[in-house]
């Protein structure tokens, strides 16, 4: 099973893009730059919301944020408060420095960073837990050049998802989550990275965030 090259492999010229993850308790950053990336992941919990700032300060010195090109955020699902957070400042700090902003599903992010125990083709059923015993859940198709979406992400109990794999056109090879994604943080870089290629421009305003649940209702 060959690796299956990141985007900005055997470029250069890319502009310097951010990823930010915070759709789990783990905080993740990615940064790209002249054709190579580096990523972080920490566990902050309840304290991501007064350390994000610092944490994003430091991740990408030597650098400021006027050098920043393009900003990528996970849209969810994942945790309410973590995934608002992280829209909202990517959303502020993308209007601010008049760049460009990709929101990506934290499930497309998982897909593309665990690709390598995959084959290009295969549909990937991704699911993550979610309140009262139910899941999130979604399907990929992983290309060479990213994953395209087979079914969109919702929340269903693990009886009717399966009933809803049954009814794709091709059987699915399983990826379960548990709960920390920062990890996935390069995996939200390079789709966004492949967008950025492609010529996809997203607005700051286009970008809202996938809870699939309400914290308290459905």
């Amino acid at each position: 099973m060959g690796a299956i090259a990141q985007p900005w492999q055997n470029h250069s010229g890319f502009p310097l893009g951010l990823a930010i993850h915070t759709a789990s308790a783990e905080l993740g950053l990615a940064l790209v730059e002249s054709g190579t990336a580096r990523s972080q992941a920490w566990s902050l919990g309840r304290d991501l919301s007064s350390d994000l700032q610092d944490y994003l300060q430091q991740f990408i010195s030597p650098h400021s944020w006027s050098d920043l090109g393009f900003l990528a955020v996970a849209i969810g699902p994942g945790g309410f408060t973590g995934t608002r957070v992280g829209v909202v400042a990517a959303r502020t700090l993308a209007q601010q420095l008049d760049i460009p902003l990709f929101g990506v599903s934290s499930l497309a992010a998982t897909v593309w960073q665990r690709r390598n125990h995959f084959e290009v083709g295969d549909w990937i059923a991704v699911t993550l837990p979610a309140r009262r015993g139910e899941l999130h859940g979604a399907v990929y198709e992983l290309h060479g050049d990213g994953v395209v979406c087979q079914r969109s992400p919702v929340v269903l109990s693990p009886e009717p998802w399966q009933l809803e794999l049954e009814k794709l056109s091709q059987p699915c090879k399983p990826c379960a989550l548990e709960s920390d994604m920062g990890g996935d943080g390069k995996g939200l870089l390079a789709i966004a990275t492949w967008q950025w290629m492609t010529g996809i421009r997203p607005h700051w305003s286009e970008v809202l965030p996938y809870y699939g649940q309400h914290p308290v209702h459905r």
